[in-house]
């Protein structure tokens, strides 16, 4: 029996109350099986609106896109449009997606590498091409409509700083001049500006990123072009936890006495301490730090209102944070390698991505009693020795039996689709929205248009 380490979620308020709410959660599970993907609009709605809020408390001129790719919900999608964020997609059917949900296409932003057949549904209909390479920028070109253009960022990287992460994405700054000259020279092609994306939140990263940027953009005006927009991209992070004690506990119980008897045999876990999971700060103080922090003395915001630059956000993590939560029921518990093993209706594909590990506790639905003294192990349904829903011992507040429902929180971003299959058959759990009208929950087929609000 090994000491407790429990890692608790955060819960959103209205996340708590459906998880408390045993008719919701009755419903749901009722209604469209196990398991099952829950998302919550309104989480969605309330976190676009604390970044805008941050962006115009700077007078900042800004413009959001949310980052499709993040969840393939409908609703979510719906959710956006309706809060007037424009959109960032990355396949030809993330594009249809966002049409179909009333975006216009200068609305819409197109990212990551593209297809040659992308690209020409992008030149014809006049979406924004986050161009990731010079062969890119060839075929946006020769794709432009006769008579019009097609508005395009330059995304950069290869930036001198060594405070910024190396990217296998976008142009290389060596490769800047070349990618104005094309511009210069193709009439079918509008820049729009300079965009980039890092995987960090330190602010210090992204304001040497965003020197950079501005000297290309300072040069493609000496050339004659007369781009607007700076695009930091999104990577602002979620915030899983209140506290980031107890990872620390579990880091050192991890270091003192090894991971023999909190992790599953024959597999490791990179400290949680230096994990994503660990994280406790809000998308809204990344962004802060990155307006407030300093080039030549003076804040970023005041920088870009004085060079009248137009910044451009693209957040898909932090629009859904606390958005969306899976539901799997526990088919039954067993001994295995002398360990206690609950096994449930789920894989651990449709729950994270599968380079990565859940490192949260899941809530136990409707737990009566005590916390258990031990933890326990949880698999999924495949037969394959790596489907672990969690290689960790997790810690619950309540007694495990077959047939209960655990809730894995904060699962929208990424978790649910990303590396999501139909294998052996089972398809990927279906998803839903849950709206609270009042003081119950409106649930919903997640690409129903027959959805309330309060």
């Amino acid at each position: 029996m090994s000491a407790r380490h429990p890692l608790p979620a955060a819960q959103h308020p209205i996340v708590a109350r459906f998880l408390t709410d045993g008719v919701a959660v009755n419903e749901a599970t009722g209604r469209f099986g196990s398991p099952l993907h829950v998302v919550f609009p309104q989480v969605m709605a309330e976190n676009a609106a604390a970044l805008t809020a941050v962006l115009r408390r700077h007078g900042v001129p800004h413009d959001v896109f949310y980052a499709h790719k993040v969840n393939a919900s409908t609703a979510l999608l719906a959710e956006a449009y309706a809060a007037g964020l424009g959109a960032d997609v990355a396949s030809s059917a993330e594009l249809d997606r966002a049409l179909a949900a009333g975006f216009a296409p200068d609305r819409i932003e197109a990212t990551g590498p593209k297809s040659p057949a992308f690209i020409e549904r992008i030149a014809a209909l006049g979406v924004t091409a986050n161009a990731d390479d010079l062969w890119e920028l060839d075929r946006l070109a020769a794709a432009a409509p006769v008579g019009s253009s097609v508005p395009v960022l330059l995304r950069l990287s290869g930036f001198a700083s060594s405070v910024v992460p190396q990217s296998r994405f976008g142009i290389d700054l060596a490769d800047a001049d070349a990618a104005l000259e094309i511009v210069r020279r193709a009439p079918g092609l509008d820049l729009r500006g300079v965009a980039f994306h890092l995987d960090t939140a330190d602010p210090a990263a992204r304001v040497d990123a965003l020197t950079e940027s501005m000297a290309v953009v300072a040069a493609a005006h000496r050339a004659g072009l007369r781009p607007s927009v700076i695009d930091i991209g999104g990577g602002l992070r979620q915030r899983f936890v209140d506290d980031p004690e107890p990872f620390q506990r579990y880091a050192q119980a991890l270091a003192v006495a090894g991971p023999e008897d909190l992790v599953w045999p024959g597999h490791d876990l990179v400290a949680p301490t230096a994990h994503k999971y660990g994280n406790h700060r809000p998308a809204t103080d990344v962004l802060e730090g990155f307006l407030t922090a300093e080039i030549e003395r003076r804040p970023v915001a005041e920088v870009l209102r004085e060079c009248m630059l137009t910044l451009w956000i693209e957040p898909g993590k932090a629009l859904v944070d606390h958005g969306g939560l899976t539901l799997a029921t526990v088919l039954y518990r067993k001994n295995a390698a002398g360990r206690d093993l609950a096994v449930l209706d789920l894989t651990r594909n449709q729950v994270t991505p599968a380079d990565q590990e859940v490192l949260l506790d899941p809530v136990l639905v409707d737990g009566r009693g005590d916390p258990p003294d031990d933890g326990v192990f949880l698999a999924g349904r495949l037969c394959l020795e790596s489907d672990l829903i969690s290689r960790r011992k997790v810690f619950l507040d309540s007694e495990l039996a077959s047939g209960d429902v655990l809730a894995f929180v904060n699962t929208a971003a990424y978790q649910m689709d990303l590396s999501a299959s139909a294998a052996a058959g089972h398809p990927p759990p279906p998803k839903v929205a849950a709206v609270l009208d009042g003081d119950r929950f409106i649930v919903t087929d997640d690409a129903s248009d027959d959805r309330h609000r309060s």
